[in-house]
């Protein structure tokens, strides 16, 4: 009688369990912000619900979330690219992202950009204190 021998199955699967282990925690991606803190509650967001996140660096360069891209881009690009993604997706969630060293004018500046590209609410993203 013919039995079917399960172990090299068994071995594949633990050598591809292990290669994600160890690649799961390289494919998360985002700019670092120094963000500061703030005793908010939690953005109750659904789990369709897509969101566009603008981070901007202590040395005032602005970043977006869009693909895998991590280059600086101009202010002014950053609205043309939310003018283009909210004349996509009209519910999209606009978040600003920013350094807790930066101008209180900087980000006022940005998200007149980004209601200007379309955002009818730009929400800001906060640390909870330690």
């Amino acid at each position: 009688m013919a039995e079917i021998n399960v172990v090299p199955y068994i071995d594949v699967m633990l050598v591809l369990l292990v290669i994600f282990m160890v690649t799961a925690p390289l494919m998360t991606q985002g700019i670092k912000v120094d963000l500061p803190e703030a005793t908010s509650g939690p953005l109750e967001l659904s789990e369709n619900e897509l969101t566009l996140v603008v981070s901007v660096k202590a040395d005032e360069t602005y970043y977006m979330n869009v693909g895998d891209e991590e280059e600086a881009v101009l202010l002014s690009m950053v609205g043309e690219r939310t003018e283009k993604i909210v004349a996509a997706n009209p519910e999209i969630v606009v978040l600003v992202e920013g350094d807790r060293t930066l101008n209180y004018g900087v980000i006022i500046n940005l998200m007149n950009v980004l209601q200007e590209a379309g955002a009818e609410s730009v929400g800001l993203i906060t640390e909870p204190p330690e």
